[in-house]
């Protein structure tokens, strides 16, 4: 019992005992989990509008992770997925959005990246109207045949085909993937096709309201109206002459 006591005092006093600086050891604070970082990225994004600092704890959580393209737990990936939708929209509130893919794409290969992070991205490029920029990265990734079993493939599709090709004037290309992809069964590619052909007509009419309007301009220059351009250089002449003869009479009288 003795031996058991002192053995306890012995092991107290060395945890309690001071280092050689003097000060009492204390052990390096361990980081904190993913999840934890994520409710706080999460309330400084939300509560604080701390986007800044959202960000930084973002970055923390998700080195703490597995890497792009490496095998993770289901529970992983899901944070993994929302600590990158809380990264988007601080980027984003910083004017940073321009930084967002790339940004998204050190934690993810192009394959893999979630429907909820893409479609993000989708409609941040396209509100910000740079829908060019996803257009490999969505192309990539709804090729890509593990992801066209998913439930959310049809969703990422559409986005593709509203948000990006058609913006962008690519009519050709929106008619073939429309025929071509599985997201759309004979209704809905008959309605899709439809949305296609409404927004080739209305790209021709603002072609053709272009073409029109630069007709007008040419019209209206003096190039182009040589009847008009010649009157008025004879109005100058004359007009030239007259105060040139009137000039001397002036000086007679």
């Amino acid at each position: 019992m003795k031996s058991d006591a002192s053995t306890s005092a012995a092991a107290l006093k060395g945890a309690g005992a001071p280092g050689r600086s003097g000060e009492p050891r204390r052990d390096a604070a361990a980081p904190a989990p993913p999840r934890l970082l994520l409710e706080e990225a999460s309330d400084l994004l939300v509560v604080h509008l701390d986007f800044g600092a959202a960000l930084e704890a973002c970055e923390r959580a998700l080195r703490g992770l597995p890497p792009a393209g490496g095998p993770a737990p289901a529970a992983s990936m899901e944070v993994k997925c929302s600590l990158c939708v809380v990264g988007i929209q601080a980027l984003a509130e910083m004017d940073r959005w321009r930084e967002v893919l790339s940004w998204v794409l050190q934690y993810y290969l192009v394959p893999d990246l979630p429907p909820k992070v893409l479609e993000l991205c989708i409609l941040l490029y396209s509100k910000m109207q740079e829908p060019g920029v996803v257009l490999d990265v969505v192309c990539a990734w709804l090729q890509h045949s593990d992801n066209q079993g998913l439930p959310e493939y049809r969703a990422v599709a559409e986005l593709h085909l509203r948000r990006v090709l058609l913006p962008l004037g690519r009519m050709s290309e929106a008619e073939e993937f429309v025929m071509g992809s599985r997201a759309f069964g004979e209704e809905q590619q008959e309605e899709v096709l439809q949305a296609v052909h409404a927004a080739k007509l209305q790209l021709k009419e603002k072609l053709s309201g272009t073409l029109e309007a630069q007709k007008l301009n040419q019209e209206a220059s003096p190039s182009s109206l040589p009847f008009l351009y010649q009157l008025a250089q004879l109005y100058r002449r004359i007009r030239k002459l007259t105060l040139a003869h009137l000039h001397p009479l002036a000086l007679h009288d």
